[in-house]
């Protein structure tokens, strides 16, 4: 956690902070070499009770720790969590209805609202839309370097994404930070105040999906499979076609077929 969590990306050093807590509470004052498969195992058993989803994440980076400890001579013996099987987990498959999109922007925060827009319009993940800068719009263009693949994109301002950057821009801010997304105090809108604030929204609403939901809702409703990959990202069409896949269902026409009249 002192040398190394340092060097990884922030929503990676975000998720192995709560994943540290929670093992540290369970197995941080035992023995290294006291840990067995079992009792790993036992921990997926009842973590997955809460959410399985976590449980395979906790045992992911119990599973990294564990190797860390061996390179670092702290133990010789086999990582515990080798042929430990994790729950079977499900692809999203969530597609989020323009009304359900209406119905969170209506009764949310405005910062919140400008984070739903320019997701929307660019396809990015949140942590990519929290980052952008001010600096990275020019030529009519809007440039993006994802964090998570470190794919370069330029992004064409036109249609929707032309109003959302002008709304954004005319609201009072702070000329010296180059945040496009501000909070109220003209600080870099923080991704847990989003969050906090996009939760709030979708309680009030009634409706209920994840901000990452609107990455999938702006693949699929371009509508164009090639043009979805460009947008996201993706370097492989396989890739974009599990993304889209199952979220809004297929077209098809019904059996033509002469039914009898009263």
């Amino acid at each position: 956690m002192k040398d190394v969590l340092p060097t990884l990306k922030a929503h990676t050093q975000r998720d192995y902070c709560q994943y540290f807590k929670l093992l540290d509470a369970v197995s941080g004052e035992l023995p290294i070499d006291s840990i067995h498969p079992f009792d790993v195992a036992e921990y997926v058993r009842l973590r997955g009770e809460a959410s399985k989803v976590r449980a395979n994440r906790e045992k992911a980076f119990f599973s990294t720790l564990y190797n860390h400890a061996r390179t670092w001579g702290y133990t010789d013996a086999t990582n515990p969590c080798i042929g430990v099987k994790g729950f079977k987990e499900k692809a999203r498959d969530r597609y989020v209805a323009d009304d359900e999109y209406a119905a969170v922007w209506a009764v949310a925060h405005s910062t919140v609202q400008d984070a739903m827009d320019l997701a929307l319009c660019t396809g990015q993940r949140p942590a990519d839309v929290l980052k952008i800068t001010v600096a990275d719009i020019a030529d009519g263009k809007l440039s993006i370097r994802q964090n998570k693949t470190g794919k370069k994109l330029r992004i064409a301002i036109e249609g929707g994404l032309t109003d959302v950057i002008a709304r954004i821009m005319a609201k009072p801010r702070d000329k010296v930070n180059k945040a496009l997304l501000q909070d109220t105090d003209d600080q870099r809108l923080a991704y847990w105040a989003m969050r906090s604030r996009f939760d709030k929204a979708r309680e009030e609403s009634g409706v209920n999906f994840l901000f990452r939901d609107l990455r999938a809702k702006a693949a699929t409703d371009t509508q164009d499979l090639a043009h979805a990959q460009s947008l996201l990202g993706h370097k492989n069409r396989t890739t974009t076609e599990i993304y889209t896949r199952d979220r809004k269902g297929d077209l098809v026409r019904p059996l033509n077929r002469a039914v009898p009249t009263k």
